[in-house]
């Protein structure tokens, strides 16, 4: 069982990390045994565990590219069509965007590695405060309500990112295999546990959130953090879930929810520019970076801003000129990149979307999730019920703050089997801005072409050097193999009931 135990100690110290939340929650010490039964009823205990959880959530472990979320984040948008790194730099992402990291697993310094790692470690300590849940019930107190729900918002994130990195998407792969489910304290003795399917650890991602939604909308309390899950941003991982699941309705109504309750609202450009302030009004989720959590070299500004000199600058992040070019004259998103830049050559368009806020000393706010998200959530899935509509209502919400001269009378659902395979469809039109608006952010950009079993093809017309053409490879097979992650051979080193003959993913594309 090494490599489940070691999800079990990375995450007590993980646990006994605080984040810059309130002096109260910093103040409070944790009761938790190693069995996690010992928390206070009151739920007060709770706080500083979940406090270590998030700052595992944006702290590097490793190395130069492993951040937490923002990260992963960026990893999921080299892998797409539509961040292009114009050149290997020191080499971090760029074997993400070459599709050339799954036959690293028997290391625990690649993408294999870190993304199971990561989120099995914040699973295990979600398990520790849930399994104190009829205690802290008992108590009935909103820090209870506080504390559990946020613990199963975080389990649920965990499994729903575990499941789409290391299975195909989820309609029509139901019964395939995908990774073990734990919802218990994992101990020494603990027995590690086969693969579940898909629909297995997608349907756990759901009842978790569900229970998160239904615990912190009772508590009704103000979060202490940004970092925190409060329910408007339960509300939204919930919407995401939803999307892949193809649960429309689901989807829908956990966005609007997410949108009536945050308190949140769609800001204009001009009005966060950098995307790099989690205080500000349209940010539903973050990490609020202060000095002595800053990540230098291991951070996401230090690999997207340019003008930091860092890997911004030796590895360049620019946008498919192609998807550039749907922008209209008067977006006001033109400001994100820029195609003057003496540096683009012949590659794709600068980046002047991600900033660091004080380069001086390497601050800048990790976002995770922004209420212009929600909109666009909400808007894909009207349209796929055939709401055309309801659809342009939410659709045009947002667009109105982004290009004071768009228009759209488009209707139907109709995508090509390729990205670049255009209909004319006004599901196509919402997801076209959904690329532009989230191009860096979201669930990552080859998340989206996998939900919408969709292939794409990189040219050198759009701005992709040769090398990460991807030529001979299948991208254009939604079905393919190529972005499903390999497990990490650790997991197979400590695992009984996990046989790397039989569980292993395919190393190769097919």
């Amino acid at each position: 069982m090494k490599s489940l135990i070691k999800y079990m100690f990375m995450g007590v110290v993980a646990g006994s990390v605080l984040s810059a939340c309130s002096t109260e929650d910093l103040n409070t010490q944790p009761t938790t045994s190693m069995s996690g039964t010992s928390l206070m009823d009151n739920g007060n205990a709770a706080l500083v565990p979940l406090n270590g959880i998030y700052r595992t959530l944006f702290s590097s472990w490793s190395n130069h590219e492993n951040f937490g979320i923002s990260a992963w984040t960026l990893a999921a948008e080299t892998m797409g069509d539509d961040l292009i790194m114009n050149d290997a730099g020191s080499g971090w992402f760029w074997y993400d965007g070459a599709y050339n990291v799954k036959s690293h697993y028997n290391s625990d310094d690649w993408r294999p590695y870190d993304v199971w790692n990561g989120h099995y470690t914040i699973i295990s300590n979600a398990n520790y405060i849930l399994a104190a849940e009829k205690t802290m019930t008992d108590g009935a107190s909103v820090t209870a309500a506080y504390a559990l729900g946020q613990a199963y918002a975080i389990r649920a994130y965990g499994y729903f990112t575990i499941a789409q990195w290391y299975a195909r998407t989820y309609k029509g792969h139901e019964s395939e295999p995908c990774a073990p489910i734990y919802t218990e304290p994992t101990t020494p003795e603990t027995q590690g546990k086969p693969r579940s399917t898909v629909k297995e650890v997608y349907d756990q991602a759901a009842a978790d959130i569900a229970k998160a939604v239904e615990y912190l909308g009772k508590c009704n309390t103000a979060r202490q953090h940004i970092s925190h899950i409060d329910y408007a941003t339960a509300c939204g991982i919930q919407a995401r879930i939803a999307l892949v699941m193809e649960n429309w309705e689901l989807a829908s109504s956990a966005a609007k929810e997410a949108i009536r309750k945050s308190g949140k609202s769609i800001l204009r450009v001009k009005d966060f520019k950098g995307v790099n302030d989690s205080s500000k009004e349209n940010v539903m989720w973050g990490a609020e970076i202060i000095s002595d959590q800053a990540g230098m070299y291991a951070s996401l500004f230090a690999h997207m801003d340019a003008d930091a000199g860092k890997y911004g600058a030796t590895c360049r992040k620019q946008i498919n000129i192609e998807l550039y070019d749907m922008m209209s004259e008067t977006d006001d998103r033109l400001a994100w990149w820029n195609p003057n830049d003496p540096n683009n050559e012949d590659g794709g368009y600068q980046q002047e979307k991600f900033k660091f806020s004080d380069l001086q000393n390497w601050l800048g706010d990790y976002i995770w999730m922004r209420i212009e998200e929600m909109y666009l959530t909400v808007a894909e899935a009207e349209c796929r019920m055939g709401h055309d509509k309801e659809a342009l209502k939410w659709l045009s919400d947002l667009m109105s703050k982004r290009d004071a001269d768009w228009t759209c009378d488009k209707t139907g659902t109709a995508l090509g089997a390729l990205t670049s395979d255009y209909t004319g469809s006004l599901l196509e039109e919402i997801l076209i801005q959904r690329r532009l608006e989230l191009w860096g952010e979201g669930m990552g950009r080859i998340m989206d072409i996998r939900r919408c079993k969709q292939g794409f093809v990189r040219t050198s017309e759009q701005g992709w050097p040769s090398s990460l053409l991807l030529q001979g490879r299948p991208t254009d097979d939604p079905e393919s193999y190529m972005w499903v992650m390999t497990i990490p051979q650790t997991e197979f080193d400590g695992n009984v009931n996990m046989d790397s003959s039989k569980d292993q993913n395919p190393t190769d594309d097919k």
